[in-house]
């Protein structure tokens, strides 16, 4: 196995997307259920919702742009097997010039999760961690999932944690028995207080509960937001005023793509009139800090 390294040239890259899905291994095996994954694509409207590691990577490439890179390990409450996150790491090793690996654990399997984590950074090399509490059924201020927290708090990589309302399983009777209750920003709140040395990217405006969000995040410097799963002409108007104030030294470029592609969001963005003091900070910078490459 290759260990990843980064070695992006931060000098000539144009921006880092700090939000990007791996939706389909070499195998062909999805990240979700068929059922999910149509839900989402109807509900984003999406284009290609597969393309593969390397075709992201020569994608970003040609952008000028590097992408955090990860999935979704949510086996025990989708009973689906997640894509594997060492294997996101190898490939995107190839890529080390423009990708980012995160890696997913499944918080449900317990102390298995912690080990499986400490081979991820250790052996693997990744940079961070993704969870969604909606999809992978726990809630994160829960006394059982404090370990988790404590081990990768341990381990000096940040964690990106789905907050909000949820594409996944949208338009679906029960939502597909998803519960948008555990992607309340207030459950990560208990997180950060209890993890001050744990930076915690709230990922996506945090619709319906932005003010909490923007909140917890002018409380505790160890939260940062990331600007995915929306076009920024739908942004709440909080948000923007913070992105362009007191948050913007946290606030990070971010698209959720293959859902939107960055052409899209930053057409969008741009369109919002943001300083040229703040701009480079939010597409580039901050995330360049939070990740340890700048």
């Amino acid at each position: 196995m290759t260990r990843y390294e980064p070695t992006l040239d931060l000098d000539a890259l144009e921006a880092i997307d700090a939000h990007v899905h791996i939706e389909i291994d070499p195998a062909g095996h999805l990240a979700l259920p068929d059922v999910l994954m149509e839900a989402s694509a109807a509900h984003f409207k999406s284009g290609d919702r597969t393309p593969s590691i390397d075709a992201i990577a020569d994608a970003y490439r040609e952008r000028k742009m590097a992408a955090v890179v990860f999935t979704v390990d949510a086996g025990t409450a989708l009973g689906h097997p997640p894509i594997d996150s060492a294997w996101i790491a190898e490939a995107a090793a190839r890529h080390a010039d423009v990708l980012i690996p995160f890696g997913s654990v499944d918080p449900l399997t317990g102390a298995a999760a912690i080990e499986k984590a400490k081979r991820l950074v250790g052996d693997s090399g990744v940079r961070g961690f993704k969870f969604h509490p909606s999809v992978q059924g726990f809630d994160p201020s829960a006394d059982e999932f404090d370990p988790l927290w404590s081990a990768i708090e341990e381990l000096g990589v940040p964690i990106v944690v789905h907050t909000g309302q949820n594409g996944i399983g949208a338009g679906l009777r029960g939502g597909g028995g998803i519960r948008l209750a555990y992607s309340n920003p207030l459950l990560l709140d208990v997180v950060a207080a209890r993890h001050p040395d744990l930076d915690v990217v709230f990922a996506h405006p945090s619709v319906p509960w932005q003010d909490e969000a923007n909140s917890i995040a002018l409380h505790k410097a160890n939260i940062w937001i990331d600007l995915s799963g929306w076009s920024p002409k739908y942004f709440p108007e909080s948000l923007v005023r913070f992105a362009r104030g007191a948050l913007q030294d946290r606030v990070l470029f971010a698209t959720d793509f293959p859902l939107i592609t960055p052409e899209k969001w930053l057409g969008a963005f741009d369109a919002l009139g943001f300083d040229e003091a703040v701009r480079p900070k939010i597409l580039k910078h901050n995330a360049a800090r939070l990740l340890g490459l700048s």
